[in-house]
This record gives structure tokens, sequence and C-alpha cells, in this order.
């Protein structure tokens, strides 16, 4: 069974035993909800890819799923900055994701390592760095590894290249899972050490907005 599975299998577990509470809270997502995608993820990752066209497939839980929940997490963004970081963090992830593929080879038996993981972590990792946020930095990294998939497929029609091209699919599906995780416990672990470290006086007329700090200000006019 794939990595990404048996990791949404821990997951939906975790979650079904109220651990994570805060960090769904914070996406505001229910346990319920949380576990309804999880199930769909999993259970659309088993099932065959749809093929679109001649070189072009789509996974339902590798793609489809995850991009309906980054979809529901980007309404329930808090500010308009949450919104405009979680975009870029997607940009940038996904360059960072294509980047990678291009300097690592496409077969990975001559490397110590499967190199999807590492495409999940980088874009897990870059997606908390500029989105901040749980929900920002998630979608960031989800979306990331889609969008490089989306390039690629475009240079190669562009260049005549006939590969498959296997949105959430294959691999994909691990790379999508694990950068999803990786952004959020990024955003989680090292979001919640800069709120203890820099919320002393220096903070004390800002308020804390999915894990940065805000003016109050700015954060009454956002929900205004």
């Amino acid at each position: 069974m794939p990595i990404g599975l048996w990791i949404l299998l821990v997951v939906g577990i975790l979650i079904a035993f109220g651990v994570g509470q805060r960090v769904l809270d914070r996406m505001r997502l229910t346990d319920r909800q949380a576990l309804v995608y999880v199930v769909f993820i999993f259970v659309g990752g088993i099932i065959p890819d749809i093929q679109l066209t001649t070189y072009w497939s789509v996974n339902i839980g590798g793609a489809i799923i995850p991009l309906i929940l980054c979809i529901h997490l980007f309404i329930k963004a808090g500010t308009t900055k949450e919104r405009v970081r979680a975009v870029a963090a997607a940009i940038l992830s996904g360059a960072a994701v294509y980047l990678i593929g291009r300097f690592f080879p496409a077969e990975p038996e001559g490397m110590y390592f499967e190199p999807t993981y590492l495409y999940g972590i980088a874009a897990g990792i870059i997606a908390y760095l500029m989105g901040r946020s749980r929900r920002s930095a998630f979608i960031g990294g989800v979306m990331g590894v889609l969008l490089a998939d989306i390039t690629q497929g475009i240079i190669n029609g562009v260049s005549g290249v006939p590969a498959a091209v296997r949105l959430g699919g294959a691999g994909a599906f691990d790379a999508v899972v694990v950068s999803g995780i990786v952004a959020v416990l990024a955003a989680e672990l090292i979001g919640e050490a800069r709120e203890r470290l820099q919320g002393g006086t220096s903070k004390k007329d800002m308020v804390i907005e999915d894990g940065e700090f805000v003016k109050k200000e700015e954060a009454k006019h956002e929900k205004h």
C-alpha cells in the first residue's frame, strides 16, 4: 500500500480519537468534515485514474478531492491577506516541485530515496514559509504539487513530448498527501513556537489570527 494511504489511515485514526482538535479548529474544519475528506481521499486513491485524454488522467483521491478541500479552506480563510499568501504559496511550491523534478532522474532506482517524498516535503515547507497559517500552508502544499504536474503537462504538449500526465495518480498521490501533512505540521509546530516566543509585551496590541500576529484594528477590519 502506498505511503500516502498509510499516512491517511493514521491521520484518520488520530482524528477519530480527537487528536489534533486544535489544528482542525484553526483550519475551520470539524472532526466530521475532516474524517469525510480523509475517507474520500483514501477511497479515491484506490480507484483507478480517470482518463481525460490520450496523455492526461486524473485521480479522484489524489487530485479532485484535495482540490475540493483546498477550495473549501480558501473560502474559509479569515482574511484577504491569508488568501493572497495561499495563492503565493501554491505558485512557489509548484515552481519548487517542478524544478526539483528537472534536476532529479525520472527513474528512482539510481537514488537512495524516493523523490516523490522530496517533492512533498519541499512543497510543504515552502508552503508554510509563504502561507504561515495552517489553512494557507495546506493549500499551498497540495496545490503546489498539482500545479507542478499541470505545468509539466502543458510543457509536454507545447514541446510535442508524448508523455503521460497523471494528476494525483501514482507517486503524485503520495506527494500530495505528504505535502499537505508537512505544511500543516510545520505551521503548527513552528507557528506555535513563534507565538510563544513573540507573544510578549511587544505584541500587546496584536491578536493571533491563524497562527500569526496581526493588529487588532486590522483583524476587526477584515472580519467586517
